[in-house]
């Protein structure tokens, strides 16, 4: 949705010649936009002019507000143009700087969002900021225009004191970055699991599911984040434990989200996040990363209940994915806006009046108390939100049913749609392609081993040269070099894809490209890896982050992968690197484990020994039946490996040493079981392979 208005005959700035869909919004403002590069950088230096960095994303509602408000007003625009060098960044080509900037911000201000507005020294160095600025006073924020005159008097009567700020403020963020070992080996414990699942329970919302707080000091609460995070670990921790309220906090939150209107009943998917504690009214933009955890996140719910409800969520969202989200390359776009037509939400809402326009009056009925739309509804302008009124349990959809939702989905498709964000990003492409993996263990769809597979060639070749990875591509275009973020990611998407697939070719190239991880972004000094390669000399500081937030961090994944590549492997150093990155945060585990529950299933597997299932067969076919059985199962810390009896080369050997010896039992396919360097009693039953896995 473009803030600018091109029908103005307005020159555009320096945004225009951009690929990002956020920047080309603001192209044809009438602030002198520039990118984030060495050219605005200089002009600050040289005019001796404060930078004025904003920063938000393309579906942003309240960076498209501010827009309006202020970047489209023209006496905004000529204090701006006269007094500052403004640049723009979309956050999610540059995470590094939002990274650096959303911090320095909860440090200024105590309170972190996007838009993020910040103000910086010529050298980058940031002495004042915040986020959503109004055009005139309001809820305790300054008129944007009027702090704007405040600084510029501050600037030219002040500088010291802004250079005094500025300092401090660097000295805070080193300070905070610089991670050294702080736990000795022995105290990575199940005590740091025990804690953090303490601290979930205080936090559950039992009302309505979800956790109540967000863990970051300092934040704004805002309700409801679905927090996947959270989840996964209580599966695993109720996998680890067999503590039932565990696994009742998950089954709670995962009913509720999927009845609410948080998510999309007629489309699929998930938006970002509910305004209210009971998952009602959504806030309307849908995020790739958000529904590539949350149905993972589904399926793995339905491996331990067995209730079909969930893998049916886990389902619809993919096959959401699939209709709308997924580029005739192979590769997922980034995200849905929640704004059309200038409105939020109204692409999603409904009234009587418009359904009893779709549908016949019996069935207009039907649906109308099914999903709740009332005549008062429970959106602005007297229009509904979809959400189940019933019990989950009562929860059946007969066929006329179905068939009314498609007349009404077919119908909604006719609205002006919300923009999607077209840009492909590897690491989240990472993400998507490890649940398609997923849903197809799961529920043996071949599209979604096809999805997957189609996504992961198109990040090979597009967005590796050289043998290095890059983040963004979009309109043929490549740019920005892949921070840790996109390589741990697709590495964990390559391990999945291979215990989907079993084509060798996906784990040779997770091996590779961790190996170039290592070498790129490892802090030699003091263990765990940066977010940049080498530490990145052009940022003010260099990153090292295992904040787990709406994605996980890239040191919590890169210690499972590491973890899953050892226990393959039987490389032990890999084991070694991860022991490392947990001694390098683990301070910070023990202080605040919620802000790392991704990071401590990586601890749940390092402290529980990995199962490490192999089977051979004759062919692969022939072991279809043994692979889905233990599909069907939870077993997250798992390695399975599946070799054809008759491939078994010196390369595989070297590689996979745990196939060594491996062969099927008279022509049949076998099950070999490790754990603690134990074996069981090779398998070629069924029954004996379920036995097996309880």
């Amino acid at each position: 949705m473009p803030s600018g208005n091109k029908a103005s005959k307005r020159p555009p700035n320096a945004l225009i010649n951009e690929k990002s869909p956020y920047l080309l919004q603001h192209a044809y403002n009438p602030v002198d936009w520039f990118p984030w590069g060495k050219e605005a950088l200089s002009r600050a230096g040289n005019e001796d002019k404060p930078i004025f960095l904003s920063i938000g994303y393309s579906t942003c509602h309240w960076c498209h507000v501010m827009a309006r408000e202020s970047f489209e007003n023209m006496q905004t625009a000529d204090i701006l143009n006269a007094n500052f060098i403004c640049i723009k960044v979309d956050r999610e080509e540059r995470p590094d700087l939002d990274e650096i900037y959303m911090r320095s911000v909860q440090m200024l201000a105590g309170t972190g969002g996007w838009p993020l507005s910040v103000f910086l020294t010529p050298d980058k160095t940031p002495f004042y900021g915040g986020t959503y600025f109004p055009p005139e006073p309001r809820h305790g924020l300054p008129a944007f225009n009027d702090l704007l005159q405040r600084i510029i008097q501050i600037w030219r009567d002040d500088r010291e004191q802004i250079q005094q700020n500025s300092k401090h403020v660097l000295q805070l963020l080193n300070n905070s970055y610089l991670h050294k070992p702080g736990i000795r080996t022995e105290a990575i414990s199940s005590d740091l699991l025990d804690n953090a699942y303490e601290q979930l329970i205080l936090q559950f919302d039992s009302g309505y599911g979800g956790f109540s707080m967000d863990i970051r000091p300092g934040l704004v609460k805002i309700p409801k984040f679905p927090q996947p995070g959270f989840l996964s670990f209580l599966l695993r921790y109720y996998h680890r434990t067999k503590e039932r309220s565990a696994l009742t906090m998950v089954e709670k939150t995962l009913y509720a989200m999927a009845e609410g209107g948080i998510f999309d009943h007629l489309g699929g998917g998930f938006h970002r996040y509910s305004t209210d504690n009971q998952w009602l009214i959504p806030h309307f933009e849908k995020m790739l990363y958000d529904n590539a955890l949350l149905s993972r996140v589904y399926f793995e719910a339905y491996q331990i209940t067995g209730d079909s409800f969930f893998s049916q969520i886990g389902k619809r969202t993919l096959d959401w994915v699939i209709q709308e989200m997924t580029s005739p390359g192979g590769g997922f776009y980034s995200a849905l806006d929640a704004d059309s037509e200038g409105s939020e939400g109204v692409f999603y809402v409904w009234s009587p009046v418009g359904i009893n326009s779709v549908l016949d009056k019996e069935l207009s009925e039907i649906i109308c108390q099914f999903f709740g739309i009332t005549q008062q509804g429970n959106f602005e302008g007297g229009s509904s939100v979809f959400h189940i009124t019933k019990p989950v349990s009562d929860v059946n959809y007969p066929d006329a049913t179905i068939k009314a939702m498609q007349q009404l989905l077919n119908a909604r498709n006719q609205r002006v749609r919300p923009a999607t964000d077209d840009k492909i990003i590897t690491g989240l492409n990472g993400l998507m392609i490890s649940a398609f993996a997923t849903g197809y263990q799961v529920l043996h769809d071949e599209r979604f081993l096809e999805v997957a597979t189609s996504a992961a060639r198109f990040i090979f070749d597009n967005l590796l040269k050289e043998g290095q990875l890059y983040r963004r591509y979009r309109d043929h275009e490549v740019a920005i070099p892949a921070n840790l973020e996109d390589y741990t990611f697709f590495i964990a998407a390559l391990l999945d894809l291979y215990e989907a697939s079993f084509d060798l070719e996906w784990l040779k190239k997770a091996i590779r490209l961790n190996e170039s991880m290592i070498e790129m972004f490892w802090d030699k000094a003091n263990g765990g890896f940066y977010f940049n390669a080498y530490g990145e000399t052009e940022l003010i500081v260099s990153i090292k982050e295992a904040y787990d937030g709406p994605t996980p961090s890239g040191n919590s994944i890169a210690a499972q992968n590491l973890l899953r590549l050892a226990a393959r492997t039987g490389n032990e150093e890999l084991t070694k690197y991860a022991v490392k990155i947990f001694l390098a945060f683990g301070e910070q585990l023990e202080q605040n484990p919620l802000a790392h529950t991704q990071m401590l299933c990586g601890v749940d597997f390092y402290l529980n020994s990995p199962l490490q299932i192999v089977i051979v067969s004759q062919t692969s076919k022939e072991a279809g039946a043994f692979v889905a059985e233990i599909n069907r199962h939870f077993v997250p810390n798992r390695i399975l490996i599946l070799i054809d009896s008759d491939v078994a080369t010196d390369e595989l050997l070297d590689m996979i040493p745990l196939i060594r010896n491996r062969v099927a039992i008279q022509g049949n396919p076998t099950v070999y079981i490790c754990e603690n360097f134990t074996c069981k009693t090779p398998i070629t039953n069924l029954d004996d392979l379920r036995q097996a896995l309880i």
